[in-house]
């Protein structure tokens, strides 16, 4: 939601869809509504995951935006990358700019995201831009195709 107000505030036509039910905050999520959205040029946010259990917000992202065929998932977080291991507890972690789905999902100190959503984004060739949300700009790079964070592809 607080997405949605920057958005709007700065003349961005966005809708914000949940497929949690949220009505006073969100649309209801369907992917007509959605596509409606898009094609009118609107910013898609679906909020929320997607409702089921067993399904983290990170599977549930990979899952929305190969429904709406979307180019790229964009996983906003408060490290500015993926690192070789956990670099809140090792100080010569090494920060990766690329990185292979393989080795992503093979890796077991790459915890970023779930391994079964990079398991689904690497079978549908999705590549995830993982970076720091909180770097002022890193949104607006990210999503005009600078590099930012860390690709996984």
């Amino acid at each position: 939601m607080a997405l949605t107000d920057i958005f709007e505030a700065h003349d961005i036509r966005t809708r914000c869809l949940s497929n949690i039910f949220a009505d006073q905050v969100a649309e209801m999520y369907s992917f007509r509504r959605a596509e409606k959205h898009l094609q009118k040029g609107r910013v898609v946010i679906v909020a929320g995951g997607i409702g089921r259990p067993y399904f983290t917000h990170d599977t549930a992202a990979v899952n929305v935006a190969l429904e709406l065929e979307c180019q790229v998932v964009f996983k906003a977080t408060k490290v500015d990358g993926v690192y070789d291991k956990d670099p809140a507890k090792h100080p010569d972690a090494k920060k990766l700019d690329k990185l292979s789905y393989q080795k992503a999902v093979e890796n077991p100190d790459i915890k970023v995201m779930d391994k079964a959503a990079m398991g689904l984004a690497m079978e549908q060739h999705m590549p995830l831009v993982v970076f720091d949300t909180m770097q002022p700009g890193n949104l607006l790079r990210a999503v005009s195709g600078q590099a930012v964070g860390t690709t996984i592809s």
